[in-house]
């Protein structure tokens, strides 16, 4: 497996379709069944433009962990600088938006490659890194703090015409020995 940058379309397609399958498993006791239902693992071309178009704004941030084969297992989307953050990631910050891995590939390492990767290529400027995920989110949960990220906050998250109760994560990121 190895950790590379967004490239096209059919990358596009390909995380539309793995979060999708990460929600149905991680969310299923938490959002309600016509909420996960909108998550389409075999996402339409429109929906395709509209993933493509936001991640290529922040190409940079946007990897991808990849099999032997090509097969796309998990995606992350890290923000700093210019890129929209949430209102909790302040200057010399940045944002984990997302990280999703397919659920076949769950304990495999993907998203610890993921995250390694993502805190590698921030700036040497950014001193902490924030996320934002749902309360219930119990796989997401163990992950983190297993990472050392220490819940600094709590928010909420609309979905639909639903808010959920989230809990903000937060890693200081080593200074880098020049």
């Amino acid at each position: 497996m190895h950790v590379r940058q967004y490239e096209d379309r059919s990358d596009a397609r390909a995380i539309a379709r793995i979060q999708a399958r990460a929600w149905m498993d991680a969310y299923a006791d938490l959002l309600p069944a016509d909420v996960l239902a909108s998550q389409s693992p075999d996402p339409d071309d429109e929906t395709v433009a509209g993933w493509h178009q936001s991640l290529t704004a922040n190409r940079q941030g946007v990897l991808l962990a990849v099999d032997e084969t090509g097969e796309r297992l998990g995606f992350a989307d890290f923000r700093w600088g210019d890129a929209e953050t949430k209102a909790f990631v302040d200057e010399n910050e940045a944002g984990l938006k997302s990280i999703y891995v397919d659920p076949d590939s769950w304990g495999n390492g993907v998203g610890t490659a993921l995250l390694e990767r993502g805190i590698s290529i921030l700036p040497e400027a950014v001193e902490t890194l924030r996320l934002e995920m749902l309360e219930g989110n119990e796989i997401g949960h163990e992950f983190y703090r297993a990472k050392g990220f220490e819940v600094t906050d709590e928010a909420s998250h609309e979905i639909g015409d639903e808010a959920y109760p989230t809990l903000v994560y937060s890693l200081e990121l080593e200074a880098s020995e020049a």
